[in-house]
């Protein structure tokens, strides 16, 4: 079996490469600007005010938002 991640998480390395930022930086700003936001609402938040693409931006909002139930 394969020690790859699945899911969210797999995008992570390439998101960390990309934007220049490791994941923790993305799970700060969204709990800090998460609270009571739906997941596309985040999700555009992310494309919008800091330039993610859609699938890295869903990625981290799903992980994040998974976390935090």
């Amino acid at each position: 079996m394969s020690g790859q991640p699945k899911g969210p998480a797999s995008y992570f390395p390439s998101i960390e490469q990309k934007y220049g930022h490791p994941v923790g930086h993305w799970f700060a700003l969204l709990g800090e600007h998460g609270s009571g936001l739906k997941h596309m609402e985040l999700v555009n938040w992310l494309k919008s005010e800091h330039g993610l693409g859609h699938g890295h931006a869903n990625a981290l909002v799903a992980h994040h938002l998974a976390q935090a139930k």
